[in-house]
């Protein structure tokens, strides 16, 4: 990480990217993007992460931690603070030049009555309801929608299934919501994926995929499901395990003491090692184990 500047530095003066940087009051990386404000802001065990805030009426050099909400991921260091802005940046140009039109709400929606909308191109509307939202696509551009992910009705829901209209019609994205979109084929529709685009999706590549392998490499093991800070054996969790990490009435539950250091549930879940991990028949911290002799 570059060495910090005391917080009465001037700000940098917007770049062609209209991004302009400086330090809070109190020493964090910070940047601003229009209204939209970014901290590089430190988090637990000397980590930072991306912090974001809206609309701060005050100069970079008095903005602090408390006017920041949003959290944007893990930061390595300053240079990777400057690049994440510099991409919002140009994700804010590009989406300006796109010239998208908002529209009034009011229309009917699987999710309920739209409070907005935006129209992205004839044909292709974004919805936003109380509670979801997602695009709708006209009869002649759901046709052009791949027929394996294509939706009958021409409505796509936003947390996934935006994807497909943003690598169905990549022109009327922005390059980070392109990469955005793609990612999220790839982890949701690994198959559909690799059928479409004929290219065999390596490790690291899929969450699901992933996720898949890990389950059929420890099927036979025991995965930890439930976990508490051991009241009664200081410096372990106590875990509660299924084989294959199964939840259900009839699955085999086991307990066992993990030392605290080295429990970590990782992207799929905690593996016991046997070898490592004893079986615990004793006092439970679990509520609902309280009174059961068995492990």
């Amino acid at each position: 990480m570059s060495q910090a500047r005391q917080p009465s530095d001037s700000p940098e003066a917007p770049d062609a990217s209209g991004a302009s940087f400086g330090y809070s009051a109190d020493g964090m990386p910070v940047a601003l993007v229009g209204q939209n404000a970014y901290a590089m802001a430190p988090g637990r065990d000397g980590r930072h992460y991306l912090a974001s805030g809206w609309g701060i009426a005050r100069p970079m050099a008095e903005w602090n931690c408390s006017d920041f909400y949003g959290h944007g991921g893990d930061l390595a260091d300053e240079n990777a603070f400057r690049a994440k802005v510099l991409e919002q940046a140009q994700h804010y140009l590009e989406k300006r030049a796109l010239g998208r039109r908002d529209i009034p709400g009011g229309a009917h929606t699987p999710w309920g009555p739209s409070q907005g909308g935006t129209v992205y191109a004839e044909g292709v509307t974004s919805y936003s309801t109380a509670g979801h939202g997602g695009f709708k696509l006209s009869a002649e551009r759901n046709r052009k929608v791949h027929s394996i992910l294509r939706a009958s009705g021409g409505w796509y829901e936003e947390d996934e299934c935006w994807a497909i209209i943003a690598i169905t019609f990549p022109n009327l994205f922005t390059a980070l919501e392109r990469r955005y979109a793609e990612q999220t084929i790839k982890d949701s529709w690994p198959d559909v994926w690799e059928a479409i685009f004929g290219a065999i999706l390596a490790p690291g590549e899929s969450r699901k995929k992933d996720q898949r392998a890990f389950e059929a490499e420890h099927a036979a093991d025991w995965i930890v499901v439930s976990a508490i800070t051991s009241e009664e054996q200081k410096g372990f969790v106590e875990c509660v395990a299924t084989p294959g990490g199964k939840r259900g009435t009839g699955t085999e539950e086991r307990r066992f003491l993990v030392p605290a250091d080295e429990y970590d549930i990782g992207r799929f879940g905690f593996v016991i090692d046997p070898d490592r991990h004893a079986v615990y028949a004793g006092p439970s911290s679990f509520d609902g184990w309280r009174g059961r002799g068995s492990p």
